[in-house]
């Protein structure tokens, strides 16, 4: 190995590969009891757990792939990716395959591929070439190219329908705009104006998505329809209590009273079988984790690196807001995994691949000025 090859291995950010290992052996021990539901002669295990364990084989493969290579080339894919993404969105309502009532995948025999987690990728990684030159706070001009850029592929994503990734792909745009700053002019107009323009959007939602806004305010209204996902999950996390029935334990789960235990509602499971002491651990071990992803934002030497990293950094956040928002029945239901620990193979390969992608910008910072 070359003593620059040295240098770069040693300047890893194990920490944050170390946490990320961990949250998904977590997730997977998980998913095992999660996978699992009572018949007459036993439990029987699904193949959900053994499925995500190959993903997240071929995820840290991915990962290490992505660390290789200097991030710096990506400026130069930025927009061909982009564009390359756009057509793969407008291909899914034509060709793509319907899931649970939803277009959202397209089928290339051995594996689905959805478009909406590439998106992610693909817009964040634009966004962070275009907001990394120049150094002044964003005016108008500035603000209405980038929000064009998230807007096109995330409107796409939302009329699939698929809110939850849609509204992923908007929050990693404004998470970078408010980490690139806007001018004082610009951040007093949107103040005075967006907030009577935001409820105008409620007339451009579907009816099923009403309904979900409806039941976040009052589940009880719709207890066997709409709410029963979130009265399910509140009760499988509070008959956890303190310290939880047990790995495998969870009457919830097992019983099959919850529904989607294995991805969107995942960590109710975990909170059933966990307790209040266990969620806490896992909110603590996710904290940590996006603590050592802000670290590498503000140490990378070069503005696109930071921008690369704040942009994961925003990807996590707000998924593992969100996400546990809607379990815990603090946010409307919209269909968001939690990292790492809901099944998903898309999901899981984006989330080991911007991992990489962190790590890639790391381990670099020594190794050329800051530009």
């Amino acid at each position: 190995m070359s003593p620059f090859d040295r240098r770069l291995f040693f300047h890893i950010n194990w920490p944050l590969a170390g946490l990320t290992l961990a949250l998904f052996a977590l997730g997977l021990v998980n998913l095992y009891s999660a996978s699992g539901f009572r018949m007459e002669d036993g439990v029987t295990y699904g193949a959900f757990y053994q499925k995500q364990l190959l993903w997240g084989l071929l995820g840290s493969c991915c990962m290490v792939v992505v660390m290789c290579f200097d991030y710096r080339i990506l400026r130069t894919l930025a927009w061909p990716a982009y564009w390359l993404t756009v057509i793969l969105l407008a291909m899914v309502p034509l060709f793509g395959k319907t899931i649970y009532g939803a277009k959202r995948w397209l089928s290339l025999g051995f594996m689905s591929l959805q478009p909406a987690e590439i998106a992610k990728i693909t817009v964040l990684v634009l966004a962070a070439k275009i907001l990394s030159h120049g150094s002044e706070r964003l005016d108008f001009k500035g603000l209405a190219f980038i929000c064009a850029v998230g807007l096109l592929p995330a409107g796409q994503v939302i009329v699939q329908p698929d809110l939850g990734s849609g509204l992923n792909i908007l929050l990693i745009g404004a998470g970078l705009i408010l980490y690139r700053g806007l001018n004082k002019y610009v951040l007093r107009t949107l103040m005075a104006v967006l907030p009577p323009i935001i409820p105008c959007a409620w007339f451009f939602l579907k009816d099923y998505q009403k309904q979900r806004i409806m039941t976040f305010i009052d589940p009880s209204n719709d207890p066997l329809g709409s709410g029963y996902h979130i009265i399910q999950s509140q009760i499988a996390i509070g008959s956890g209590q303190i310290w939880g029935k047990g790995w495998l334990g969870g009457t919830q789960s097992q019983l099959r009273f919850l529904p989607e235990k294995h991805t969107d509602f995942a960590v109710a499971v975990f909170g059933e079988e966990w307790g209040f002491v266990g969620m806490i651990a896992l909110l603590s071990l996710f904290c940590v984790f996006l603590y050592y992803l802000f670290l590498s934002a503000s140490e990378a030497k070069d503005r696109f690196g930071s921008f690369l990293t704040a942009g994961v950094f925003f990807y996590f956040f707000w998924q593992i807001c969100i996400n546990m928002g809607m379990v815990l029945g603090l946010m409307p239901v919209v269909g968001i995994p939690l990292p790492f620990i809901s099944y998903g193979g898309s999901g899981t390969l984006v989330n080991f691949c911007l991992i990489g992608l962190a790590l890639n910008v790391s381990m670099r910072r020594f190794v050329f000025k800051q530009g």
